[in-house]
């Protein structure tokens, strides 16, 4: 275990160092502010094509963010359900209907009501429209609204999520039916693929920190390590069915981490919650000490969110950071030293695929048998 956490340690330090780097030379500030950046307007068309730069902010940022179609591949997408709900009530339509612009270009009615999606958001539109028509949402000159509908669409993310759910059920099912049907017998096919691994999780994972009652905690320690890993490596793959970046969106790793905060504070004994509210220390430091007691129970959950998600994240910036060097470079010369720094990144991105997942169930099990803890 102390060999994978300096591994990780170094790798993780490795993807932040890279990050920042072209991060500080490449992304604008605008693309942080997610304020309208694009790159071809009506006025750049006088500019000379030597002054336009690549903008690898807004390229990464728009590839690891969620969408509401899903690229295929070339001009091939899948459109998904929009679904809001607005002041007349709810509309639904297919985000082919923004014809996949991201510019508050094109303007969608429903219920008599104006919408345009930039950077993946849908807004209301502007009741002012511009000298060609175009009703925008987030321009100042225009005096356009940024107000925007609730939007409960069924998007990139979304259906990524159900898919390694099925993915998810369907493996486990075949285990569990390989195991009813071979008891006793060595495993085979899919089983002998999975054992090895349900026996990690169970041997070096919950055993060491759950002791004797690890058996309680095996069904969700299984499930968020094989979530987190299969999406993980989806993450990875360029193309449908992969392609999305749900273990590196902060919503979805809150969600994990609520669920272990929820289960260390359900399941902690009297013992956990007399060190927390009585400390063995004196009691004049208990103004200190209860306070930073119960901060801790919070930034527990905090640091597991924060770390799956900024290790996600910035794994993918780099991959594709290093990739669009030769659109920044404008040079082919560039590209196999972009290709194999890319590729190299990538196989380390399997790595920390696979870490990641036992990074956050391993600390899951440390958190939960710290509550459980007997007193001795």
């Amino acid at each position: 275990m102390d060999c994978s956490h300096v591994f990780e340690f170094k790798v993780k330090r490795l993807i932040v160092v890279f990050t920042l780097f072209l991060a500080f030379f490449s992304v604008t500030p605008a693309a942080f502010a997610q304020v309208d950046t694009a790159q071809v307007t009506e006025d750049s068309h006088a500019q000379p094509e030597a002054e336009k730069k690549f903008d690898i902010g807004k390229f990464a940022l728009h590839h690891i963010a969620d969408s509401h179609s899903w690229h295929v591949i070339g001009h091939t997408y899948i459109d998904l359900p929009v679904i809001l709900y607005t002041k007349a009530g709810v509309v639904n339509f297919s985000s082919a209907d923004f014809n996949h612009d991201d510019e508050g270009k094109v303007v969608v009615e429903r219920k008599g009501q104006r919408f345009v999606k930039m950077h993946e958001k849908i807004y209301y539109a502007s009741d002012v429209a511009n000298e060609h028509g175009q009703f925008l949402s987030l321009d100042e000159k225009h005096h356009a609204s940024n107000e925007r509908p609730l939007d409960l669409s069924i998007t990139k993310n979304v259906c990524t999520l159900i898919l390694s759910m099925i993915i998810l059920l369907v493996v486990f099912i075949n285990v569990a039916n390989g195991y009813k049907k071979r008891k006793g017998k060595s495993p085979k096919g899919l089983q002998s693929w999975m054992e090895p691994i349900i026996l990690f999780v169970r041997d070096d994972i919950a055993k060491p920190n759950l002791g004797h009652k690890y058996e309680r905690f095996m069904p969700y320690l299984l499930t968020v390590f094989f979530f987190i890993w299969f999406n993980n490596m989806l993450g990875l793959i360029p193309f449908l069915p992969g392609g999305a970046n749900l273990t590196g969106n902060i919503a979805v790793t809150m969600i994990l981490a609520i669920a272990t905060f929820c289960l260390t504070v359900f399941n902690g004994n009297k013992y956990y919650w007399k060190h927390i509210f009585m400390p063995d220390v004196p009691w004049w430091m208990y103004v200190v000490m209860v306070p930073v007691e119960l901060f801790g129970i919070f930034t527990k959950p905090i640091a597991l969110m924060i770390r799956l998600f900024a290790n996600i994240t910035a794994g993918h910036i780099l991959v594709l950071s290093l990739i669009c060097l030769v659109f920044v470079f404008n040079s082919l010369y560039i590209a196999p030293v972009s290709i194999a720094f890319a590729v190299f990144i990538g196989a380390i991105e399997l790595l920390v695929a696979f870490i990641q997942a036992f990074i956050f169930t391993i600390l899951s099990a440390l958190f939960i048998g710290m509550a459980i803890e007997e007193h001795h």
